[in-house]
C-alpha cells in the first residue's frame, strides 16, 4: 500500500477551484518534486496533505505504516518567523510537540532525538544561539532538525534553499538527499528548480493548466520535459 494517496482531489481556496483531478500516489523512500507555475495550487496541495486545509473533493489517505501526525514538515519563512527570538535547542526540540500528548515537558528520548537531529543538520555547536542571530542557512538547518524530530518516515519541504546562496543551497540539497537516500526518509519537496529537481528526485509532480505524474525518467521523455529542451 502506498504511504500517501491523493485520490481525484479538487483544490482551492474562498469557494474558488484552482486545481481538480488530482491522483497520485507516493511509496516509501520516493523522493517527489512538485513543480509548476506561481498560483498553480502547489502549496495549497502541501497544506491539504498535512490536514491543514480540506479539500473541495476528493481524499487524502495515508498507509504503510503512516499516520497522518507522522509527517514532518518544513514551511517557507516569514520575516517574523526569521526573527524568532528562542534558541536553536527550544525550536529543535519542539519538534517533539506531537509526541508529548498532554504532558508539559519532553521526556529523556525526546530530548536525546533533538541532540541527534542537531548532530545530523551539523548544528550541535549553535544549540544555545538564539535563533534570529543565525544565517539564513542555518535557520534551514534549524527547521529541518525540528521536522525530523516530528518524523522518520516522511518530510515535506516547502521551497527549502528559498533566498539562500548558491554554496549554500547545494549544501541543502545535499542534505535532502542523505536523508533520502541514507535514512530511507520520503521526501516531498515544492521546488522552482527544475535543474536540482531532474538531479534529485525519484518522481516529478508537476501541476497547472496540465498536470503530469510519473517518474523522473517519464517526465524527461514526455512533452514537458521536450518543451523544455530535456530530451
Amino acid at each position: 500500500m502506498a504511504q500517501l494517496s491523493c485520490q481525484n482531489l479538487t483544490l482551492g481556496y474562498e469557494g474558488k477551484e484552482i486545481l481538480s483531478g488530482l491522483s497520485f500516489e507516493v511509496n516509501s523512500g520516493d523522493y517527489l518534486c512538485i513543480v509548476g507555475e506561481n498560483g498553480s495550487g502547489k502549496s495549497t496541495l502541501m497544506r491539504t496533505v498535512l490536514g491543514l486545509k480540506k479539500p473541495m473533493s476528493g481524499k487524502v489517505v495515508t498507509g504503510d505504516g503512516l499516520s497522518a501526525n507522522e509527517i514532518g514538515y518544513l514551511p517557507q519563512q516569514t520575516l517574523v518567523q526569521r526573527d524568532f527570538p528562542a534558541s536553536v535547542r527550544e525550536i529543535v526540540i519542539s519538534g517533539n510537540q506531537g509526541r508529548c500528548g498532554l504532558r508539559p515537558f519532553y521526556n529523556k528520548s525526546e530530548k536525546q532525538l533533538a541532540l541527534e537531529n542537531m548532530k545530523k543538520m551539523g548544528i550541535e555547536d549553535l544549540k544555545n544561539r538564539c535563533y534570529r542571530e543565525l544565517s539564513g542557512g542555518q535557520q534551514q538547518r534549524v527547521l529541518l532538525a525540528r521536522a525530523l524530530c516530528a518524523t522518520r518516515k516522511m518530510l515535506l519541504l516547502d521551497e527549502p534553499v528559498a533566498g539562500l546562496d548558491p554554496k549554500v543551497t547545494a549544501d541543502m540539497y545535499s542534505l535532502i538527499d542523505g536523508l533520502n537516500k541514507k535514512d530511507k526518509i520520503t521526501i516531498i519537496m515544492i521546488s522552482h528548480d527544475l535543474d536540482a529537481a531532474l538531479r534529485y528526485a525519484s518522481h516529478i509532480l508537476h501541476i497547472g493548466s496540465d498536470i503530469f505524474f510519473g517518474t523522473r525518467d517519464e517526465y524527461l521523455k514526455s512533452r514537458f520535459g521536450a518543451e523544455r529542451g530535456l530530451v
